[in-house]
């Protein structure tokens, strides 16, 4: 549980004006492709909302008719490595039902609406307030599941229609390998082929100290490096350019996301700084994009969000106070000051949609009047005036 004040600034770039912008889709903890993303063991706090998907997703399952899918969260976990996975979920008050989904082709999401994915686990009971996986099997608890490394699971908790109670789940992965652990925070993945060709070094770092982390580490966007590491350097062998979308998780640091490109002909070396979660540690996060002087988001935006709302789901616990910042010229303006409290406003509303609970959130807009550089000359010091700063409690 995070109890520590953090602020988090948002880049809003303002956005060439379309004729047509398409709206971004949302989608709440209640549906498979708004599932909250763990990727380690820990313990966790995920408020249920009090409502469905916007479409079922388990009327293709027959041996599911008694799971009910009016108020649902939806967890997606991926191995770091081959081993096993327990878990314990409780609900004050209330009580728990539990199914798993084993991914099968290559989009679970796309899986569970046409009764592809397969059922590995499920109670349906509604007699028990805890449940999990554990190798003492009663009362709720079956057993645990042995995966492999980058094996993807959904699993889906339901619970009575209007409850808004907060599931606790402590997830334990033990990892079958006894090397895939890191006697301390470095760990070196080597995956080359040929030491000699071209090379891409990833190297997680922490942003103050400059020590080794160690994260779990994913990588999109190439079809030869796409995969899911748990280390602090990898080091990988390059046959192809692209642009790579990377994902950081560490224990005690906020998420990190980076796009890069790789080029197959040059060795290159990346370090990937994470910032302790901590009293008065500040975090940018780009790609939130407005469209020109409103509060529409562009679309591309919604990646950063839900990542944001990931961290919200994960931490019931945490309040935050929403603060927008327009950059313009010369004094406040009523424009500016409108403005600043509708784009605030509208990353409120998009993690209300995303099942965050109303009463963790306020909004506020302060138009120009707190400028990160007064005199703004260059391009990214206006676009740095230009954001949301999130301050959790």
């Amino acid at each position: 549980m995070v109890n520590l004040r953090l602020t988090i600034v948002f880049i809003l770039i303002s956005a060439t004006l379309f004729s047509q912008v398409k709206k971004i889709e949302t989608y709440s903890i209640a549906d498979c492709e708004g599932a909250v993303n763990i990727f380690k063991s820990g313990n966790y706090s995920v408020q249920f909302t009090a409502s469905g998907g916007q479409k079922p997703e388990l009327s293709n399952y027959p041996s599911l008719t008694d799971f009910s899918e009016k108020n649902i969260v939806w967890i997606s976990y991926i191995a770091p490595s081959d081993g096993v996975l327990s878990l314990n979920a409780n609900l004050p008050n209330d009580y728990l039902q539990m199914v798993i989904f084993e991914e099968m082709e290559n989009s679970i999401c796309s899986e569970l609406p046409r009764g592809v994915a397969e059922v590995k686990r499920i109670y349906k009971g509604k007699d028990l307030a805890s449940v999990g996986l554990d190798i003492n099997v009663k009362n709720g608890f079956l057993y645990p599941m042995t995966l492999s490394a980058n094996q993807k699971i959904l699993i889906g908790f339901s619970t009575s229609e209007k409850s808004k109670g907060i599931l606790e789940l402590s997830i334990d992965y033990k990892l079958t390998n006894v090397d895939d652990y890191a006697s301390n925070e470095s760990k070196i993945i080597d995956d080359r082929s040929d030491e000699f060709a071209p090379s891409i070094s990833l190297l997680i770092r922490d942003s103050e100290t400059k020590e080794p982390i160690l994260a779990n580490l994913t990588i999109e966007g190439s079809k030869e490096l796409k995969a899911l590491y748990n280390a602090s350097d990898i080091i990988l062998n390059i046959t192809r350019s692209a642009k790579i979308s990377i994902k950081c998780d560490a224990e005690g640091y906020f998420f990190l996301d980076k796009v890069v490109e790789v080029i197959a002909t040059n060795d290159q070396e990346i370090i990937l700084e994470m910032q302790p979660v901590k009293k008065g540690s500040s975090i940018q996060l780009e790609e939130i994009e407005f469209k020109a002087g409103t509060s529409e988001f562009m679309p591309g935006s919604e990646g950063k969000l839900n990542r944001l709302k990931d961290f919200m789901a994960l931490n019931a616990g945490t309040k935050i106070e929403i603060q927008g910042h327009v950059f313009a010229v010369g004094d406040n303006s009523l424009g500016a000051q409108k403005l600043s409290e509708a784009r605030a406003k509208r990353v409120m509303a998009y993690l209300i949609d995303q099942g965050i609970s109303r009463d963790r959130m306020t909004a506020v807009g302060y138009g120009n009047t707190k400028p990160i550089y007064p005199n703004a000359k260059l391009a990214e010091e206006e676009q740095a005036n230009r954001r949301v700063e999130i301050v959790v409690k």
